[in-house]
């Protein structure tokens, strides 16, 4: 054991002084703060106001005129302003205090309005040849769309029938935001045009339509917090990425530095001192406790962003003690096979192509997180969880969702997981004491089992 330790310190202090892991710890929050302060900017640069003309044909002689105040600068900053609200409905109290009722970066995404200058066509106007003006060459302002009005947008043809709507016809890449505006001012328009058309009070039939949607709460053990959407969706691929970039900054430099170590004929000065098993093992710890450090410093980071946001409260603390134990049996699984191709091949080049199945099978889960966390008791979720070597990912994109499993089958996946990381470590020792010392051509798969048949 003193020998194994050894080289697990020794594979520790290696990859943790080396500068790039410096880099590499730093990478992910770097991009994420970017992310965050120049995506929306990115989004928006260079956005400029959409200024042209929409010609109506309105059968009903009433929709236009209520389409031209609906279409008002006013009144789109006001449909604007609603838009930020709900947006920011399910946001962190904290985060709603700091965007306050304006701000900026909201202002920025949703972009300025388009000015759009309605031109009123007669209502026995041919369509065909008002869809030509949409094309025409023009001088003057952009011809952006053609609405046609049908002529029960107003009143049915029938007691009993549906109202009418409209169409639409638009120019090639025309930008999205003028449809939306469109829709969201006809919209309008159409139901004033409705009310009024019934002699009714509008602010009467909005107060009897108006059915406010409350803020669910959530219920923890001794507290009680407003719901927040986006955190409970977010939750399960949070803690199953966790997963796989732990699993993958250990398992990547310990099939580097094994196959570094082969190449440059280290590994036969190595073996003088240790046994083929005792190097794997020490190799093996050493960048667990590298992964383990990671992934301390985001679960860290993490803890800290939700107790500055006031969401400390809707994490289970349970999770946190889940993503250790299934993080333990995840990387011995894959680090037994990580470790086993280094030792089976003489370069990088030769490794890439046993890893490819490796790597398929690491992204696996999250190919089925969605489906997983969005039904996490349906077969296909509970098949998953005892599937070997993906059983603990599933398992905690299913911990972490609105519908956790029953105890039983979170320890069920525990002990498999334990055996197959058993089984793991038992191939990968009979790779690792035979590939060390062969060189030449790279093995397939074949070979591989014939070494463990003959170690």
């Amino acid at each position: 054991m003193r020998k194994v330790g050894l080289i697990a310190v020794r594979e520790f202090m290696g990859a943790v002084s080396n500068r790039g892991f410096v880099i590499g710890l730093l990478v992910m929050p770097l991009i994420a703060t970017l992310f965050a302060f120049l995506g929306p900017r990115l989004m928006t640069a260079g956005r400029v106001q959409i200024h042209g003309q929409v010609a109506v044909i309105d059968p009903t002689g009433l929709v236009a005129a209520e389409l031209r105040v609906a279409l008002e600068p006013a009144a789109i900053a006001r449909r604007q302003s609603e838009t930020r609200v709900r947006a920011l409905a399910n946001a962190p109290s904290a985060l709603r205090s700091v965007a306050g009722t304006s701000n900026p970066a909201i202002d920025r995404m949703l972009g300025d309005a388009p000015a759009l200058e309605i031109l009123e066509r007669p209502p026995t106007s041919d369509v065909q040849q008002e869809k030509a003006w949409l094309t025409a060459p023009a001088e003057g302002p952009r011809r952006l769309a053609l609405l046609v009005v049908h002529p029960t947008a107003v009143s049915p043809a029938d007691v009993g029938s549906e109202y009418g709507t409209y169409d639409l016809y638009v120019p090639v890449n025309l930008d999205e935001q003028v449809e939306t505006t469109v829709y969201e001012s006809f919209r309008e328009a159409v139901l004033a045009t409705r009310i009024r058309a019934r002699n009714l009070d509008r602010r009467q039939v909005e107060a009897v339509m108006r059915v406010p949607r409350p803020a669910s709460v959530t219920v923890t053990l001794g507290d009680e917090r407003q719901t927040n959407v986006g955190f409970n969706r977010a939750l399960p691929f949070v803690f199953a990425g966790l997963l796989v970039f732990g699993i993958m900054i250990g398992g990547q430099t310990l099939m580097t530095s094994t196959i570094e170590e082969k190449s440059s004929r280290v590994v036969e000065v190595l073996l003088s001192a240790v046994s083929p098993l005792e190097l794997m093992a020490g190799k093996i710890l050493g960048e667990m406790a590298v992964s383990m450090l990671v992934l301390a410093l985001y679960v860290a980071a993490g803890l800290f962003l939700l107790l500055s946001f006031a969401l400390i409260g809707l994490l289970d603390p349970m999770l946190v003690l889940y993503l250790l134990i299934f993080f333990l049996i995840s990387y011995l699984v894959f680090a037994a096979v990580f470790g086993a191709v280094g030792a089976a091949v003489n370069d990088m080049r030769e490794a890439q192509a046993l890893m490819t199945p490796v790597l398929l099978v690491l992204i696996l889960p999250w190919m089925f997180g969605p489906v997983i966390a969005r039904n996490p008791n349906a077969p296909l979720s509970v098949v998953l969880s005892f599937l070997p070597p993906v059983n603990t990912f599933a398992m905690m994109t299913r911990l972490a969702s609105n519908s956790p499993p029953p105890a039983w089958q979170v320890w069920l996946t525990v002990a498999i997981g334990v055996l197959s990381a058993m089984a793991a470590a038992w191939f990968a020792a009979k790779v690792f004491k035979i590939g060390l010392l062969v060189h030449g051509k790279p093995p397939s798969f074949r070979t591989l089992v014939r070494w463990v048949r003959e170690a």
